[in-house]
């Protein structure tokens, strides 16, 4: 199959979605129609496409490891690798037909030549899928910080109303009410795994997919061809610069979601055509111009007067965050169990949602105030310790200010202040390190650098980095700013610092299992490790 086994529940649902053999025709023809077929080749002689079209086709793969005889092997360059050097080894393993950008006419099997296979890849994976978008309505929700958040929301919402949804995201995946957390550190699949997770959704029953849709989902087109119904704005701040190069790039792939809206396909009927903003970003009038060229519904959220969907007012205590919502059809409080005055604006996005679907306003404060959390988003940690500990994603210099803002009274209150344990992914946005360490800086009464995924960078190397910028607010080495790389000593040196009523926050590991160094992933859970070193502190 194509999608990762995995193991549990999921991965049987998603073995039982694959489709039976097909005739390579069907995916010549969508190739052409596209504009992005070349040309075809077999025994390493052109030949007209059309004489491919009668091979029968077992299975669909991008990784040369996972095909199988009948299989059709689709050569795709990634950052690391050339898919072109595995089309031998593919062969050697019975694939039936090859999708190159290049001839390799020493290969024997059948060649279908293609302008870039990055854009074929998504193409082969809806047809291989039969098209699961089109029979859901489909939500994509993309921004900088609160995707994982507002999806959760969003789910709830969705199905308060009584509609089954499913859901790919950075946290977890749900697929016929079967929920199952996300192992890997990529919050949007490749293709075929993003199809083949659609076409189980929609084969269980579930009417809506909520999709988490990133940056590098857009612009690595691995999105391609999602009917997308709904698209939701969050926000917008520096981030991943590592793929976009600049700032402009990174805000242009967010907005190509927002532009699939105009492309729907026609056949979809009875679901709603919406795109969400939230006015209060700065980037706001950006999006809102492209929903309104896309002819879709246009909805917006926040505490900006004029939003459709708006938080009069925001009450935030030790125990709730109240929500005073207004809407053309609704007003009232909403009590939510998520810590963090952020989680207004993600839950104001979920209630758009709900708008846009025409759900009943009670049910959608019924979906919000039924969700407890979400693992590794403000997720705190309480063995009876004298000081606060929570567990955060936050891994951009704007999402950790964000959370160290709202941990600073709380802090404050308790007569304590704050420690921020933290890191930045190695091979990943260089840029944002220093701004993350003057934020800290500024923020915290000690900062303790640590591992977060140093990959093939040295990772002294990266906690350097970040350590300028909190140097620069003048934090001091060995005294209250720490380099700790090993990520649970780093933990340890905190918590050992830690006095009554201060709160330490763990950040930018959140909900991930693994801590990648170089290209292996060792075993990691920030919530267990926090509670082992806790209880060898005394605290259980």
């Amino acid at each position: 199959m194509t999608a990762e086994p995995g193991r549990g529940r999921i991965a049987d649902l998603l073995r039982a979605a694959e489709p039976a053999p097909r005739l390579l025709g069907g995916l010549i023809d969508r190739l052409a129609g596209a504009g992005i077929l070349r040309g075809a080749r077999s025994g390493g002689r052109p030949i007209g496409a059309a004489a491919l079209a009668d091979i029968r086709i077992a299975a669909l793969a991008f990784d040369s490891r996972r095909v199988a005889p009948g299989t059709l092997f689709v050569a795709v360059t990634g950052e690391h690798a050339d898919g072109h050097d595995f089309v031998p080894a593919a062969a050697e393993r019975g694939a039936a037909a090859v999708i190159v950008e290049r001839p390799l006419p020493e290969v024997a099997v059948p060649q279908l030549v293609v302008e870039r296979t990055r854009a074929a890849l998504p193409q082969a994976a809806t047809w291989w899928y039969g098209d699961p978008s089109h029979q859901l309505a489909v939500v994509g929700i993309t921004g900088t910080d609160g995707k994982s958040t507002t999806c959760a929301l969003t789910v709830a919402v969705l199905e308060a109303a009584g509609l089954s949804s499913g859901l790919v995201g950075t946290v977890e995946t749900k697929i016929d009410g079967v929920r199952e957390a996300n192992p890997e550190h990529v919050t949007t699949p490749q293709a075929p795994e993003l199809q083949a997770a659609l076409r189980a959704m929609a084969d269980a029953g579930d009417r809506v997919a909520v999709v988490e849709t990133t940056s590098h989902g857009l612009a690595l087109e691995r999105v391609a061809g999602i009917a997308y119904d709904v698209a939701v704005f969050t926000n917008l701040s520096h981030e991943h610069l590592e793929l976009h190069g600049t700032f402009e790039r990174y805000r242009a792939a967010k907005l190509g979601l927002f532009e699939s809206l105009a492309r729907r396909s026609p056949t979809k009927t009875g679901t709603p055509r919406a795109g969400i903003v939230n006015r209060d970003d700065a980037n706001a009038g950006l999006f809102e111009a492209v929903v309104r060229e896309s002819g879709a519904r246009l909805l917006t959220y926040g505490t900006d007067p004029g939003a459709d969907v708006r938080a009069e007012k925001i009450e935030e205590d030790a125990h709730r965050l109240r929500v005073h919502v207004v809407t053309a059809r609704w007003s009232g409080p909403v009590d939510l169990l998520l810590a963090g005055r952020f989680n207004a604006h993600n839950a104001l996005a979920a209630w758009a949602v709900g708008e846009a679907f025409g759900l009943d306003p009670d049910a959608i404060r019924r979906g919000l105030e039924s969700v407890a959390g979400v693992a590794g988003r403000m997720e705190r940690v309480d063995v009876g310790q004298p000081f606060g500990v929570i567990v955060d994603y936050a891994h951009s210099p704007a999402a950790l200010e964000k959370v160290l803002d709202v941990l600073a009274p709380l802090a404050a209150a308790q007569g304590g202040g704050l420690i921020a344990v933290f890191g930045s992914a190695g091979e990943r946005d260089v840029a944002k390190r220093p701004l993350m360490g003057r934020v800290a800086g500024e923020r915290a009464r000690l900062v303790v650098l640590a591992d977060e995924d140093p990959r093939g960078e040295d990772p002294m190397a990266i906690l350097d980095e970040i350590a300028r910028g909190a140097e620069a607010a003048g934090r001091r080495r060995g005294r209250d700013l720490l380099l700790v790389p090993d990520r649970r000593a780093a933990i340890q040196a905190a918590f050992e610092r830690a006095k009554p009523g201060d709160i330490v926050l763990l950040a930018g590991k959140g909900h991930e299992v693994s801590i990648i160094v170089g290209t292996e992933p060792r075993p990691w859970n920030e919530r267990r490790a926090a509670e082992d070193l806790l209880a060898e502190m005394g605290y259980r």
